[in-house]
């Protein structure tokens, strides 16, 4: 590609060794300037496709904004500055911020004032923004919608056209579209903000080597009590399990942990701080299983999941098609299973339909614990640390006070997530008391912390 090679080596040392089919499609394109419509899923590389023709337009030395990504949720936004961050790290002093809902206004107003060259967020906190006048686009050089059919699906059309509004002269940007599918409302947002795009389309279907998908018939009363059947036999490390509704979410959890699982529910009646604190649990590897609608788990990307459990079956065969591509990416296997009772076989016909191909039936009595097995239990922990970016926290001050600090094995460390006001680190669960003292009676980057055990 045609990058600085401060870029290629940086890319070189994040791993990034071959071209996943989307970027081997639409960076050529986009490198070269043109608008680009490119419709791949989650989970295909599409961060690094768009992240890296964005940042090439950028000039570190100024400290306009030049780069805006917008995504539907604000998890998803969350990955994708990260990821930017560490493609950014070639640029020198370039700074990228999230403006999203759910936390103050004023810091983000702060951090704005002193110069942002990359803003990634969701189109409402954005717009916001825009019309208090404390983010200016007149500068804009390259735009983002990612996912775009999951924004127009959530009702963001005029919030998108009324940014279009503040984004200056359109001969000089360009405007990149992912999207996993390509419906009518996405057409025409798409035909008012991009200039003669090109349109790249990439295939990613699972085959049936990467997924091993069993369906299980059950009644209404043996619903619930499967899902413990099947974590205990399989002992999948970390499992996404679907729920049509979120009383049946509420219910699920209550049963498996009744079990002694390890489960949460993620539904819209949670707050902004409660979906955070159980999505760093599940993405932490602190929390086996994650029991969700698919409201709530839209923009989700949870990387190396296990499995997924279709506790009910989706009405819709396409809403099953993306619960079941959660597992089984990046030419990894995945597990797949679906509980199916009678009223339910309809559905089942219309997704093998889709498919191409008919079920794989197993029965409930195929299974059976291992004998002397312990109740699945999740090997990490997560412990929250008052503070994080604000206090000017950074993950190596983390990694430094557990391992020289404490002496505790960088083997036992796991993910480590810096967020405004915390800071997010796993550990595994045999050192997760030595952890916790430890960093409550020590120091973090010269100060004292709070420590606490989610």
């Amino acid at each position: 590609m045609p990058l600085p090679s401060a870029v290629l080596a940086n890319l070189d040392s994040l791993g990034y060794t071959s071209m996943t089919p989307v970027q081997a499609r639409s960076l050529p394109l986009s490198l070269a300037g043109k608008d680009v419509i490119a419709r791949a899923k989650t989970g295909s590389g599409k961060t690094a496709a768009f992240g890296l023709p964005l940042l090439a337009r950028v000039d570190s030395a100024s400290l306009a904004t030049q780069g805006l990504v917008l995504c539907p949720t604000r998890e998803l936004a969350d990955q994708v500055a990260l990821e930017l961050r560490r493609l950014a790290r070639a640029e020198g002093n370039l700074k990228v911020l999230t403006l999203c809902g759910g936390v103050p206004l004023r810091g983000q107003t702060a951090s704005l004032a002193h110069g942002v060259q990359v803003v990634v967020g969701t189109p409402g906190r954005v717009l916001d923004h825009l019309n208090r006048q404390t983010l200016a686009l007149s500068g804009l050089t390259c735009w983002v919608l990612d996912e775009a059919d999951r924004m127009l699906d959530m009702g963001f059309a005029e919030d998108l056209a009324a940014m279009a509004r503040h984004c200056g002269d359109g001969s000089r940007r360009q405007t990149l579209l992912f999207s996993a599918t390509y419906p009518e409302n996405v057409a025409a947002i798409a035909a008012r903000l991009l200039r003669d795009p090109v349109t790249v389309t990439v295939a990613e279907e699972h085959t049936a080597e990467q997924l091993h998908e069993r369906r299980y018939e059950v009644t209404e009363e043996q619903r619930l009590h499967a899902v413990g059947r099947l974590l205990n036999h399989f002992r999948p490390e970390s499992t996404l399990a679907f729920c049509n509704t979120k009383q049946q979410c509420h219910d699920l959890v209550a049963v498996l942990q009744a079990e002694g699982l390890s489960a949460m529910e993620l539904h819209g009646d949670l707050d902004q701080r409660e979906r955070d604190q159980v999505l760093v649990q599940f993405s932490n590897r602190s929390c086996s299983v994650l029991v969700a609608t698919d409201v709530a788990a839209r923009g989700l990307d949870i990387a190396q999941l296990a499995a997924v459990i279709n506790v009910d079956i989706s009405p819709d065969a396409q809403v099953h098609t993306h619960r079941i591509g959660r597992t089984g990416r990046a030419s990894a296997s995945g597990l797949v299973f679906s509980l199916v009772s009678p009223d339910e076989m309809g559905r089942i016909g219309r997704i093998e339909a889709l498919q191409g191909r008919e079920s794989e039936w197993c029965t409930l009595a195929s299974l059976v614990s291992p004998a002397g097995a312990e109740p699945l239990r999740p090997a990490m922990v997560t412990l929250q640390i008052a503070g994080g970016r604000k206090e000017k926290i950074r993950a190596g001050d983390v990694l430094g006070a557990l391992t020289k600090d404490l002496g505790l094995p960088a083997s036992a460390i796991g993910k480590i997530s810096v967020n405004e006001f915390s800071t997010y680190v796993a550990v595994e669960r045999s050192v997760a008391d030595k952890a916790l003292r430890g960093l409550n009676a020590g120091k973090v980057k010269g100060r004292s912390v709070k420590v606490r055990r989610l």
